[in-house]
């Protein structure tokens, strides 16, 4: 295994291990998931996201409906894939639109699908619980369209998928967490961990891998939005 394989996985390990902590402690600080499990075990975060999706997530709950229907379409209409995905020259033809539409192709097949849908249903249930409707869809379409940006300049020019937009979800609740734990009833000593996505997300970006591209992007819009996150009494939504 090359030195360039192994930063990538354990900086993937990192971003998950990480971000299994991060949706356990928004989602128990939102007031979901009372009486779960400690810790963010499979009970811990079963819990806090049937709390998140009992609330009817509607930005989150429409992203899936859509890209479930993409899915069942690109097996419909194999031409599809290509047609929406990232090509190389992309940009310099004009077809700058790609950076938005790979977003709704999962480029390697159902192994893409199988992890891609339900790891945006789990983090997208959760952030929108703390973040709002809004702040969740425009995080999740801003960062998800910059890392293909991205990846059409040079890193990756072929692909699609939407993980760089969940990634994005993840770095934004991340940021959020640590700037606005005051509101939700954490301490950075509960959270000081939660520096490492954005850490991550920057190796990843020195690995040019564009899901780096799409954390250090949410990260950086949760930086923005954190002082428009307005506090709440626990166990009520997030102020859209």
């Amino acid at each position: 295994m090359s030195p360039h394989e192994i930063g990538l996985y354990a900086s993937a390990a990192v971003v998950v291990s990480v971000g299994l902590q991060a949706l356990v402690l928004a989602g128990s600080a939102a007031g979901q998931g009372a009486g779960a499990p400690a810790g963010a075990g499979p009970g811990g975060v079963l819990a806090v996201v049937r709390a998140a999706l009992a609330r009817r997530p509607r930005a989150t709950l429409t992203l899936f409906a859509v890209m479930a229907v993409m899915a069942v379409l690109q097996y419909a209409v194999p031409a599809l894939v290509e047609d929406l995905m990232r090509q190389p020259g992309a940009l310099s033809d004009g077809q700058w639109w790609r950076a938005g539409t790979a977003l709704l192709v999962q480029s390697s097949g159902i192994t893409q699908i199988a992890m891609n849908l339900p790891a945006l249903l789990v983090v997208g249930a959760v952030t929108e619980s703390v973040l709002g409707w809004w702040r969740t869809l425009a995080v999740f379409l801003a960062s998800g369209v910059l890392a293909h940006v991205v990846s059409l300049a040079g890193w990756s020019p072929r692909g699609g998928g939407d993980s760089v937009a969940v990634c994005g979800l993840l770095g934004a609740l991340a940021v959020t967490c640590l700037l606005r734990g005051n509101t939700l009833g954490l301490t950075f000593k509960g959270t000081w961990y939660l520096l490492l996505i954005p850490v991550a997300g920057l190796f990843l970006c020195g690995l040019r891998n564009n899901h780096g591209a799409g954390l250090v992007a949410g990260c950086l819009l949760g930086l923005a939005l954190a002082t428009g996150t307005r506090a709440r009494p626990t166990g009520q939504p997030a102020v859209a």
